[in-house]
């Protein structure tokens, strides 16, 4: 009775002319990221935007109802801009549901379970109403990775996505009352029906992503290692950006891509290593996030890759940062940390999230064991980058970077050069020298294993 009251509560103006009784914020752009983890959409305006939500499960699609604002060019972009391939969002309808409220509708392709919230200016960025689609069935990453090493079986029988049927109230509501107002051929309603079949295999997980899974341990002393590859940034959050353009966040997922290869094809001892990607495509993770995707899957080693900047073009070379307990080893390690510890604000975290303060500060618990074993890791690989480039410091500093504290597994931040030197932003876009970095962070990786064997999984318990 409450949907039906909400969808006979108004209805669809599409007399364009009345954008000009200007109603509060302006659209100023839209974007969507795609990812399987989740599915972003981003409305930025000019000013502060009220949204109500309301989720329908079947089929499932998300409405929401945008206060104040009238439908303009920037707001219909959202509907074009719908991949096929985006493995939550089936397409997006967009009207005037009201002569002041515009009603998107997402027609979702599986399951979701939504966060519509609001951010403020940052960076490049002005106001920012985000909604964060989130698939119900997660695919467990530690399963996954153990798959890559069991024998091929027959695939299961992919499951169709929920058929969208024609009676949508939701959504006809936008149809039904465009045709009675006659607004000629170019329809304030647009619409867009991307085919889908979901043939994601998912499994359930804990919902606490601090909870440890203990690896199945196979015959004898063979076990696989997991190296955690973080490229930082994202999404929402480009990073450094060149003074030729390059972003930061294109060049480490690159170089992550070619060192998972590496990884991939590698082992110590007889043991097999594979690599764990905290993002594998162009989608913002927030720092805590990054850390729990680590430990969820056990990793050995936690490397998170980087391009420094600096306000001036002439500093150059690569570094690499340890946590540190106490104070920070330079300013500039200081300066570098704060900058980086930034990210969540300009990609985009939702504060609102209950238990985000919670599980920050659970891991918050960096342990003197990790980070010695963190500045062993970061020396060895200081010493083999710098057989391919030049090195801004030749010693690993330290300071309190967020992404690195995890309590159990040794973490590094490994700034590859610095994207805001020309000669060194060029380096960065070619793939000779990022092969040569991903194979020396490969021989690092390798000669620290080959000085710590890995032990048996025994985690720090949170």
């Amino acid at each position: 009775m409450k949907r039906r009251t909400l969808l006979q509560g108004g209805s669809v103006v599409l007399t364009l002319g009345l954008a000009e009784l200007a109603h509060g914020a302006t659209i100023v752009t839209v974007r969507i990221w795609p990812a399987p983890e989740y599915s972003r959409v981003t409305i930025e305006s000019d000013g502060a935007l009220t949204a109500k939500p309301l989720f329908v499960p079947s089929p499932p699609r998300l409405a929401v109802d945008i206060e104040g604002i009238t439908l303009n060019p920037a707001l219909k972009e959202l509907v074009a801009k719908v991949r096929a391939d985006d493995p939550n969002i089936a397409g997006i309808r967009v009207g005037q549901f009201t002569p002041t409220v515009v009603r998107l509708v997402v027609d979702l392709k599986v399951p979701i379970r939504p966060q519509v919230f609001s951010l403020t200016p940052v960076a490049a960025y002005q106001h920012r109403l985000v909604l964060d689609l989130y698939p119900v069935d997660e695919v467990d990453p530690l399963e996954a990775l153990i798959a890559q090493r069991l024998p091929p079986s027959a695939p299961a029988a992919p499951a169709s996505a929920p058929a969208h049927t024609a009676s949508d109230p939701l959504g006809e509501l936008i149809v039904q009352q465009s045709r009675k107002s006659g607004a000629g051929t170019q329809s304030a309603t647009q619409s867009i029906a991307a085919s889908a079949q979901s043939t994601r295999a998912s499994a359930p997980i804990d919902q606490n992503p601090l909870a440890k899974t203990e690896v199945p341990a196979p015959a004898g002393t063979d076990r696989l290692i997991i190296i955690a590859l973080d490229a930082g940034h994202g999404g929402e959050d480009p990073g450094a950006i060149g003074p030729g353009g390059t972003r930061e966040k294109d060049v480490v997922l690159r170089l992550a891509h070619m060192l998972r290869e590496r990884i991939n094809a590698t082992s110590v001892n007889g043991n097999a290593m594979r690599a764990y990607l905290t993002r594998d495509a162009d989608f913002f993770v927030p720092l805590q996030v990054r850390v729990q995707k680590a430990r969820r899957v056990q990793a050995d080693l936690f490397v998170s890759l980087h391009a420094d900047a600096f306000f001036t073009p002439d500093p150059q070379g690569a570094s690499v940062f340890a946590l540190s307990q106490g104070g920070a080893s330079s300013s500039a390690a200081r300066w570098m940390a704060a900058k980086e510890n930034k990210a969540d604000l300009i990609g985009g975290l939702n504060v609102q999230t209950k238990d985000a303060t919670v599980q920050r500060a659970l891991l918050d618990m960096s342990t003197t064991a990790q980070i010695n074993d963190s500045l062993k890791l970061g020396g060895t690989l200081l010493g083999e980058i710098g057989r391919v480039g030049k090195l801004h410091k030749a010693k690993v500093e330290q300071a309190s970077f967020a992404v690195l504290k995890a309590p159990d597994i040794p973490s590094v931040l490994v700034e590859a050069a610095f994207i805001s030197n020309p000669k060194e932003e060029a380096k960065l876009n070619n793939d000779e020298f990022l092969n040569q970095l991903a194979d020396a962070l490969m021989r690092g990786i390798e000669r620290y294993f080959s000085k710590n064997p890995p032990l048996a999984r025994n985690r720090v318990r949170s």
